[in-house]
């Protein structure tokens, strides 16, 4: 079981489930919170985690992101520990699991409002070939340098915006504004990786931001995100403040600039076990800035 855990990575976890507890945290705070919904948009969003991470894995040793020089951990198949063919089924079962627990939880929250229903099966689709795609394929959009806006789409606006909608039925368009800090936070993750990665990428032809910009620019470009992101809650507690309750995520943002100042600093090299602190820094963000809300 060893190499499918390390295949299945389960440090990105904490960031699946971010947005999708930022979205139960807003959903709360109008008083609608549906724990059959939420715990079944935790699944969906799991499973889709997992299919992303085992794609990742099949899609760069195929394209050769995976080598003997890479900085980060090893991978599963690259390393032989799991075969391309074992890889390629997983990928379809994850993908099977993915669709029947999106199709779940979409007739628990929606059951006979079809128009609705087909609409977000349709986002749920295109979830899961978002997911295969970033490193699948003769064209996988990841090495063209288009994974950080899908992570902003993925895991901001449509994991914490379609989470908030499946259990409170409307749209505020003021929830865009900390779904905006969960999709940069998580691009933030992503960042991190693909500097660390920058030479091996580079060499397999993988034109991540960083490979295109440099490590300098991409550690200002690191700053601007999670700054933005910290803009976009204050923001949204400024323009919804009741009490100082709502500015408890603050406690978290020495950390964040803990970050900024690491991957402009420390070499590449280094930066793996960042990694894990900015998908957990994140996920105590939503938490702070959940328990905050409920309590103004």
């Amino acid at each position: 079981m060893n190499p499918w855990l390390t295949a299945i990575r389960l440090r990105t976890l904490p960031l699946a489930l971010s947005s999708i507890g930022m979205g139960g945290f807003l959903a709360a705070y109008v008083g609608k919170f549906q724990w059959p919904v939420f715990l079944l948009c935790c699944l969906t969003t799991i499973f889709l985690q997992i299919l992303s991470n085992l794609a990742n894995d099949y899609g760069d040793s195929v394209n050769g992101a995976d080598h003997a020089g890479r900085k980060g951990p090893q991978r599963a198949v690259q390393s032989g520990a799991i075969s391309m063919k074992q890889m390629k089924l997983a990928v379809a079962v994850l993908s099977l699991l993915s669709l029947c627990s999106g199709i779940a939880l979409l007739w628990t929250a929606l059951e006979w409002n079809l128009r609705e229903f087909f609409f977000f099966l349709g986002l749920g689709v295109l979830c899961i070939l978002a997911a295969i795609a970033y490193t699948v394929g003769k064209k996988p959009y990841g090495y063209a340098g288009l994974g950080d806006i899908s992570v902003l789409i993925f895991f901001g606006f449509v994991g914490v915006l379609g989470s908030t909608y499946l259990m409170t039925k409307s749209f505020q368009w003021i929830d865009a504004l900390p779904a905006l800090t969960c999709g940069l936070f998580s691009v933030g993750v992503l960042n991190i990786n693909n500097v660390r990665d920058i030479e091996s990428d580079k060499a397999a032809g993988k034109f991540s931001v960083p490979v295109r910009i440099g490590k300098e620019k991409a550690a200002h470009y690191h700053a601007i995100l999670l700054i933005t992101g910290m803009s976009a809650s204050l923001l949204f507690a400024v323009l919804t403040f009741k009490s100082a309750w709502q500015f408890l995520f603050v406690l978290i943002f020495p950390m964040l600039v803990k970050i900024i100042q690491v991957v402009k600093t420390e070499p590449s090299e280094k930066l793996d076990p960042w990694l894990k602190r900015m998908a957990i820094t994140t996920l105590a963000f939503v938490i702070l800035f959940g328990v905050g809300l409920l309590y103004s």
